[in-house]
């Protein structure tokens, strides 16, 4: 099997149901969720390597479901008995970023990305999910979606924050505060 079609030198690719430009919004929301997905990918590694199971199986399976996403933005015309990301699968994320959250010391600054390097990595999933986010909002303006992946790459964001903090935590390392911060949280 040969990788190259030859199908795209034209600057058009196939989405399920027609072709687009390559720079057509639909695109760029899903090539950033691949994009989310390779980082992932990187976290997870970090995670096995910090014998840190939990978050190792979580985001396993979240690259799964970032696959999902692209899947249902792939659609030229979104049908529903094909989607794969519903509220379940945001309720779900919800219940894992309560129980990080609950062991997490208590937030009183800002913080930046940092400590150990899973949680550095985790910090970038979250900015690179927060521009796939504003990507997909974009492109529901001009564009039928699944309005449930725009919720959950917005839940997803707020996830890779906990967990990072989590990742943190478990390699007994403290977030790194903004150092002109002051208490914003309470």
């Amino acid at each position: 099997m040969k990788v190259y079609t030859r199908t795209g030198d034209a600057g058009e690719t196939s989405i399920i149901g027609g072709r687009v430009p390559k720079d057509d919004p639909r695109i760029e929301a899903y090539g950033t969720i691949d994009e989310l997905n390779s980082f992932v990918g990187q976290a997870v590694c970090l995670a096995k390597e910090a014998d840190f199971e939990e978050l190792y199986l979580q985001l396993v399976r979240i690259q799964h479901e970032l696959f999902d996403c692209g899947s249902d933005l792939a659609y030229a015309r979104p049908r529903e008995d094909k989607l794969k990301v519903s509220a379940e699968l945001v309720d779900r994320l919800e219940a894992w970023l309560d129980a990080f959250e609950e062991k997490n010391p208590p937030l009183e600054r800002f913080i930046l990305p940092g400590g150990s390097a899973l949680s550095s990595s985790l910090h970038v999933c979250r900015t690179v999910c927060r521009r796939a986010e504003r990507l997909t909002v974009t492109l529901q303006r001009t564009t039928e979606i699944n309005p449930e992946v725009r919720r959950y790459l917005n839940r997803l964001s707020d996830y890779f924050f906990v967990a990072a903090r989590a990742a943190n935590v478990h390699a007994g390392v403290p977030d790194v505060e903004y150092e002109r911060s002051g208490k914003v949280f309470r």
